[in-house]
């Protein structure tokens, strides 16, 4: 079973990811030995993914994959987006966070309340070039937090054609559907054209 790291530190992220590619052995960076911060200085999601793929597999010599995901609001100019896990400071807690965004959209009609999740993900190999992809879940922005299961945005992002909540979706739903989910998918094609 081949192994790869995958820079995160969520143990919630590093779950969906393992659910999603059961033949590969997937271990978080600090797993395999990388504890260093790097500093995620890119202008977008994908920036941001390939900054950290290279930066540990360098480290490592070993197949790394990250992602950069958030949450783009159209009405908002695409905000929190590339900032989304720092919006409102590192420490701020996501019911902070989307409390915050509800009172951003407050009065504003259902059709102007669209966004997305973006997943990045990049794939680092040792001696090759390295591979990005995206994965997008188009929704709505709710008008208070609903659900239990997920985290972070997931409580206030509405997938229309479900009229639930991502925070509402077990996470067998949520896998198939999800900004994550989809980019993993195209990751493991990604994978299996290289022979890995």
């Amino acid at each position: 079973m081949r192994r790869i790291v995958f820079a995160t530190k969520n143990k919630n992220k590093l779950e969906e990811i393992k659910a999603k590619l059961p033949e590969y052995e997937i271990v978080s960076m600090e797993e395999a030995g990388f504890n260093m911060e790097i500093e995620e200085n890119g202008k977008t999601f994908e920036e941001n993914a390939i900054i950290k793929a290279e930066a540990i597999s360098k480290s490592l010599n070993e197949i790394v994959m990250a992602d950069d995901s958030g949450l783009e609001i159209d009405y908002l100019d695409k905000a929190p987006g590339v900032l989304s896990a720092r919006f409102l400071g590192h420490d701020t807690s996501y019911d902070v966070k989307n409390k915050k965004i509800l009172e951003m959209l407050d009065g504003v009609e259902e059709e102007k309340r669209s966004a997305r999740f973006v997943c990045a993900i990049a794939i680092a190999i040792p001696n090759m070039d390295t591979k990005v992809v995206r994965g997008t879940i188009e929704g709505v922005i709710g008008q208070e937090q609903k659900g239990e299961n997920g985290f972070g945005y997931d409580p206030i992002f509405v997938v229309k054609e479900l009229n639930k909540t991502t925070a509402e979706l077990s996470m067998e739903e949520k896998n198939k559907i999800s900004h994550r989910g989809r980019a993993l998918e195209l990751a493991l094609d990604v994978l299996k054209e290289m022979n890995i």
